[in-house]
């Protein structure tokens, strides 16, 4: 029957509507309510509670490539919202190692309980621990689609911070700092350097990346592998002149003559020989202290782990990730949760960076345009600050070499205490900053939470005047510059900052209802020109049972809903469930056959030509149960 057809058409042209506009009127499948992370175990139960998100993020769909984040908030806010985003290294090595064991705000006491850090960064910035590349720790891919160059690790990584700002827009407008360690060395200048091309790229919406800390940081193997042998001579692991001495000096000119004959690469087999052979040479036959540990030559660890057991909250971190109840407070995917490793192999063996050139070359440029600091423990080995300081003075930056400050004249090394203990000494001339560290490691944080966080405070110039708390007594030869503390700071500009973060809520939902309105009026577009198509049809009715159609041809559009009554089926709002109730004779032609009148495909031949309109009556019929007036033409 006509009506029905008419109905049927009104249904498939609101289905075609619906699924036209339904990928722009969804939403992201999770939001930051999502991520919270609502009851870690092992809380300790005297301290406040620290608000946290975790979870993973999309960045290769097509290989199944998620980051794992993990988020904390700042307990306090001084004169700025800042972000402090840290990765670790190995290449394939899990930043769960900074947020457990280095500058997040807890430690892991046994695999059953934390512990504060007293010494944490996110005293004065939110902290963002991104297990990066894709493979690492938390973070999944298929296992035929491991990274192999730093570009690639770069552009995912900025994919991942896109995604993780439009979740938290109320971050996006922090000052951001990027901080790592070891092989995070090439990690950070690499991400740096795709984000201020994103900031061109996007001037509208830049983010505001102020400074860049490495420590301990792969950055230069043409520097740095030529300190593996000076640095063990000057520690005394190796005596200078003997056979041990010789064999290594051996090596090391094979490994000089590499870098000036192929230049230009990350890693060198013939220099990491270096220092797998001193490793050995410098071992005893068995025990668990039969070799120098390469990230703190003070101490001992089994040959040929020689450091690969350290630091000691390893083990109990490691069985800690591993419960069950962690990784769902997390919000792990159980699907692709494997166990958590602290370094996972198979990525670090994928990431060969062959095409990559050094970090090293992309600094001065960026020490162009972000503020750097370069901090080393001066027990590490592996990355020890004698090949830092030798790249620093071969460097060249924004007008001069090394930290000279005039020619024949260089940047005083400051001496640095820190609560009338020496802490080291800081450097620095025309944007970077260089400290070193006494008695620290490879994970400077492991030993010295609380200077560590001083040195982020002092480079962030963190200012406490406004917000009172006691300051920690460090100075920079004897002056204590401005004031940071180590904790017990009242906040009294929090709610300045929540207004910011309000105002950055309030633009992105402003942002969210331009993209609504244009969906609606595409909707109201589309659902006029389907009304327009049926009133066609409806005055093709009217002509035929002899109504007025003075009203066809005319540019207004009929309203998307009619009063009760009015208008035909299918302009007009119908329930369904009436047509049960219903019951329409059609009349039979004279020829015998019966049609409707506004059928699509009646209609598509009538302007061709090729149909023909029969004289036949039109019968009204009011179906009272649905108080439509149901027009049907033989």
């Amino acid at each position: 029957m006509a009506w029905v057809s008419s109905l049927s058409i009104a249904r498939r042209w609101l289905a075609i509507l619906l699924l036209a506009l339904w990928p722009t009127m969804t939403v992201a499948d999770l939001s930051a309510a999502d991520y919270y992370v609502r009851d870690l175990p092992g809380l300790p139960n005297d301290s406040h509670p620290i608000k946290m998100h975790a979870g993973h993020i999309e960045v290769t769909p097509e290989h199944h490539g998620n980051l794992f984040f993990w988020h904390f908030q700042n307990k306090h806010i001084a004169n700025r919202q800042r972000t402090v985003i840290w990765v670790n290294g190995g290449p394939g090595c899990s930043s769960e190692d900074g947020a457990l064991m280095e500058v997040g705000p807890y430690r892991v006491k046994d695999k059953d309980t934390l512990a504060l850090n007293n010494g944490s960064w996110n005293e004065f910035a939110n902290l963002l621990f991104v297990d990066n590349p894709v493979g690492t720790g938390y973070s999944y891919v298929d296992t035929d689609s491991y990274i192999h160059e730093l570009d690639t690790m770069a552009d995912q990584f900025v994919q991942f911070l896109d995604k993780f700002f439009a979740l938290f827009p109320e971050y996006d407008r922090d000052d951001i700092y990027i901080a790592g360690e070891s092989y995070a060395g090439q990690h950070i200048p690499y991400i740096a350097r795709k984000i201020l091309d994103r900031n061109k790229a996007k001037p509208g919406n830049k983010w505001s990346l102020k400074g860049l800390l490495i420590g301990n940081g792969w950055i230069s193997p043409i520097d740095q592998y030529d300190a593996y042998l000076k640095f063990a001579l000057q520690k005394g692991l190796v005596k200078k002149d003997s056979d041990e001495a010789k064999q290594l000096q051996s090596l090391d000119q094979n490994c000089q003559k590499m870098l000036l004959a192929n230049p230009g690469h990350v890693g060198y087999k013939e220099c990491e020989d270096v220092l797998s052979t001193m490793l050995k040479l410098t071992s005893t036959d068995s025990g668990i202290d039969s070799c120098y540990n390469m990230y703190d030559v003070r101490l001992k660890d089994s040959y040929p782990s020689c450091g690969m057991n350290w630091p000691p909250d390893l083990k109990a971190m490691t069985s800690y990730l591993r419960r069950s109840e962690v990784t769902r407070a997390l919000h792990v995917n159980g699907q692709r949760n494997t166990g958590w490793q602290e370094c996972n192999g198979a990525v670090g063996a994928a990431f060969k960076a062959k095409t990559s050139k050094p970090a090293r070359d992309l600094l001065p440029d960026l020490i162009k345009e972000v503020a750097v600091l370069l901090f080393s423990g001066a027990e590490d080995l592996i990355c020890n600050h004698i090949g830092t300081e030798q790249m620093i003075s071969n460097m060249e930056w924004n007008g001069g070499k090394g930290f000279e400050v005039t020619p024949g004249n260089w940047a005083p090394r400051r001496n640095w205490t820190f609560e009338g203990n020496v802490a080291g000494f800081w450097q620095e001339a025309r944007n970077l900053t260089y400290v070193l560290f006494h008695g620290a490691s490879h994970m400077v944080p492991v030993n010295f939470p609380r200077r560590s966080r001083d040195m982020l405070d002092r480079f962030m110039g963190v200012d406490i005047s406004s917000i009172g708390g006691e300051p920690t007594d460090s100075r920079i030869d004897g002056e204590k510059g401005l004031e940071t503390t180590v904790g017990g700071a009242a906040n009294q500009t929090q709610q300045e900052a929540q207004k910011k973060i309000d105002k950055a809520k309030w633009a992105a939902y402003q942002r969210s209802g331009e993209v609504v309105l244009a969906i609606v009026i595409v909707a109201a577009g589309a659902w006029g020109f389907f009304i327009w198509r049926q009133r066609r049809k409806g005055a093709a009715y009217r002509a035929l049972s002899g109504e007025d159609n003075t009203s066809r041809g005319s540019s207004r559009l009929p309203p998307f809903r009619r009063r009760e009554g009015e208008g035909d089926l299918e302009a007009a709002a119908f329930d369904e469930t009436r047509l049960d109730s219903l019951h329409v004779e059609s009349p039979e032609a004279p020829d015998g056959n019966h049609y409707s009148v506004g059928d699509d495909s009646d209609e598509e031949e009538a302007e061709k030509g090729n149909g023909k309109k029969g004289d036949g009556s039109s019968a009204g019929r009011n179906g009272s149960s649905a108080g439509r007036n149901l027009i049907t033409k033989p």
